[in-house]
């Protein structure tokens, strides 16, 4: 009974986002470069709207994956090999999902999994939309976590404005740049160094 509520719950909260990316907030892209390569993420912008942070994070699934926008899922594309956080990474497309620890402290993740097409997890999706690769809401632990590629700690700061909607920015950091999350009054930031 437990697997079924959450089912019909998981499949309620895709058809909502799917509904509500009709008028939802636009997406959100930056981009930059390291080591001569281009480094770029696309991602949802959810907006606050009155709420506070600390209580949305608090309807995180048990394994605090969250996935770092809205909608279609979050991305950040390499040319080049780089240093994300002192780790590793090739140069490639990841899917970009943050864990939020109870603790306040929040880890950076890129997975080589790009997401389900909307169509396989809501067959009555628009069929503009059936393609379109959606995150891993729920099942991030039992789905996806042996694709990850890196997981590293990020830098937590207060934001020096205050964002209602989520946004991600670079800004130069020695030969690379740092990569800002900033959403209401916080911003996490990681270190991204070409790869020698």
């Amino acid at each position: 009974m437990t697997k079924m509520c959450t089912g019909v719950l998981t499949m309620t909260a895709v058809a909502a986002a799917a509904l509500a990316l009709a008028e939802g907030n636009p997406r959100g892209a930056a981009s930059a470069t390291v080591g001569g390569k281009k480094v770029s993420v696309d991602y949802g912008r959810p907006a606050l709207k009155g709420r506070e942070l600390d209580a949305l994070l608090k309807q995180l699934p048990a394994d605090r994956m969250w996935r770092a926008g809205e909608n279609q899922v979050s991305t950040l594309i390499t040319e080049g090999d780089l240093l994300v956080g002192g780790k590793r990474v090739s140069a490639g497309k990841y899917s970009l999902y943050v864990h939020a620890g109870e603790n306040g402290a929040w880890d950076f993740v890129l997975n080589r999994d790009l997401g389900l097409p909307l169509g396989k997890m809501w067959p009555q999706a628009p069929e503009n939309m059936k393609n379109e690769p959606w995150p891993h809401y729920e099942d991030y632990s039992k789905s996806i976590a042996g694709s990850e590629v890196v997981r590293v700690p990020m830098k937590s700061a207060t934001a020096p404005q205050a964002a209602d909607m989520f946004t991600m920015g670079f800004t130069p950091s020695g030969q690379g740049q740092l990569l800002t999350l900033a959403w209401g009054t916080q911003a996490w930031s990681v270190d991204l160094q070409p790869a020698k």
